[in-house]
């Protein structure tokens, strides 16, 4: 009788709606992996003591950080599987010192640029407020809200979501600009927008501002009390990128002091949010739990079957779509 090989076992992090194996078909893989999934979030202690001798790792975008010391606690780690073609929060270089293969997923640019425009949209007609006066029996309309139309949509960034968003905003009938450090005016011609002569000209001008930029060098810290000051104090400020490309500390001072309306969050520096945190208790922030990419299109589309295709790929000796 053939000896049958045990199972490398794979870890499936931070699956907060538990439905990571409901949303691909695993069966290509089962017979030589045995998965395990955490629904819930782990601090790197308690991660390290469930996955420890873990060959496989599936993590969703930067939900949890893979840094160099981290690596280094798992040993028997060969394969890290992300969702997304990218992930700033693993240490690539690392994982390669240490032979173990990064792969990534495609990922739909359209759940973000939606989501951009439920907070943008909840913002402006004040709609949280609205709806838990209503179910709370408190009065009967409260708030006065904001135009879209004929008002100033300023973009930081144009490239696939924020082309979309830039789309949505002209339906609207809103002035549309962008910027970004090599943002040119043929692309925003291409894209019926106006480019802004400068960061703080955008910032300075516009009604509503959005961030669509990658997180890196350049694009951290992009928004710090400086910009916050510049803009208008009855203007928003959505974020469905990256908690860096603000700088925190500046956006708590500025949200405490209402040098803005209000901003829209859907990113932070530290997820879940600890319950601590101010921003919970400030009635200008209207958040989101990191929910851009988190549809069913995207998990059953782009993100699980491609999954299971990287581990299956691995397992069979040509890894695919690998970051490194």
């Amino acid at each position: 009788m053939k000896e049958q090989r045990a199972r490398v076992r794979c870890a499936v992090l931070d699956d907060y709606q538990g439905v990571a194996l409901s949303m691909a078909d695993w069966s290509s893989v089962l017979d030589q992996v045995e998965v395990d999934v955490l629904s819930e979030h782990l601090r790197e202690d308690e991660l390290v003591a469930r996955i420890a001798g873990c060959a496989i790792l599936v993590v969703m975008r930067e939900r949890t950080p893979l840094p160099a010391g981290l690596l280094a606690r798992l040993p028997e780690l060969r394969l890290i599987v992300t969702t997304g073609m990218a992930n700033a929060s693993i240490d690539t270089k690392e994982a390669a010192s240490r032979g173990i293969v990064v792969s990534g997923t495609p990922s739909r640019s359209e759940p973000p640029a939606e989501l951009t425009w439920a907070l943008l949209l909840g913002l402006a007609r004040q709609v949280a407020p609205e709806n838990a006066a209503f179910h709370e029996g408190g009065p009967w309309q409260s708030s006065v809200g904001q135009d879209l139309c004929g008002r100033r949509l300023g973009l930081l960034g144009l490239g696939k979501i924020g082309s979309r968003v830039a789309a949505v905003g002209l339906a609207f009938g809103m002035d549309v600009v962008a910027w970004s450090p090599n943002l040119t005016a043929e692309r925003c011609a291409e894209r019926g927008v106006a480019l802004a002569p400068s960061k703080l000209e955008l910032l300075r001008t516009s009604d509503f501002v959005s961030i669509h930029l990658r997180l890196g060098e350049r694009s951290r810290g992009l928004i710090g009390a400086q910009e916050l000051a510049a803009m208008k104090p009855t203007a928003y400020l959505v974020n469905t990128s990256r908690a860096g490309t603000i700088d925190q500390d500046d956006l708590r001072e500025a949200l405490r002091h209402n040098v803005i309306a209000g901003v829209g969050l859907d990113v932070f520096e530290d997820e879940p949010v600890p319950l601590e945190d101010e921003l919970r208790g400030l009635p200008n922030v209207l958040a989101t739990p990191h929910l851009g990419y988190v549809t069913r299109r995207n998990y059953g589309e782009a993100y699980f079957p491609h999954v299971v295709e990287d581990i299956r790929a691995f397992l069979d000796g040509a890894p695919v779509r690998q970051l490194v």
